[in-house]
């Protein structure tokens, strides 16, 4: 098991354009490996994306409640319908949430761990999660998309677990 760092802001990778992988070698797959014991090591995190380890790469990893883990290399959101606002916070912003629009649902294409594109629909948290982690291959925090600019919720780090888990269980 390989946990990395998770960078936080004001670390400058965050707010890297993330570059596409071109071959999906060892070196890839064990960085995903790495991801995804990083992101259940959390324990409350529903994804993750490689700039958030350090890693300025278009590779992101999902894994929602209702549904099983997605590997993403290279996506890209095809469609998106709808708009909601939610309540969304981020292992790179610990400790605070806030109010963000996103779709309804998402239509995604992407590569997946050995190389095969796939194309997913999906709705609810795992389009809301998808569409955050691909904002972070782009530089974007969740901060940036704020529905009242500036305005964020502060959480007890002993209370994260337990908004995340609610949230979750609302959507």
């Amino acid at each position: 098991m390989t946990v990395l760092r998770i960078r936080t802001v004001p670390d400058p990778v965050l707010r890297l354009k993330a570059k596409r992988v071109t071959t999906i070698d060892a070196s890839v797959l064990r960085l995903v490996d790495a991801m995804i014991d990083t992101l259940h090591s959390v324990g409350h995190g529903v994804g993750l994306a490689a700039p958030q380890v350090g890693k300025p790469l278009r590779i992101a990893v999902v894994e929602p409640p209702e549904g099983p883990l997605i590997v993403l290399i290279n996506p890209e959101i095809t469609k998106r319908e709808g708009e909601r606002v939610v309540d969304e916070g981020c292992l790179s912003v610990p400790g605070y949430r806030g109010q963000v629009k996103r779709a309804v649902s998402v239509k995604v294409k992407y590569l997946n761990r050995e190389g095969k594109e796939e194309r997913l629909k999906c709705t609810d948290l795992t389009a809301q999660a998808i569409e955050h982690e691909l904002d972070h291959l782009d530089g974007i925090l969740f901060t940036d998309r704020l529905v009242e600019p500036g305005k964020l919720e502060r959480v007890e780090p002993e209370d994260v677990q337990a908004t995340e888990t609610a949230f979750a269980e609302s959507h």
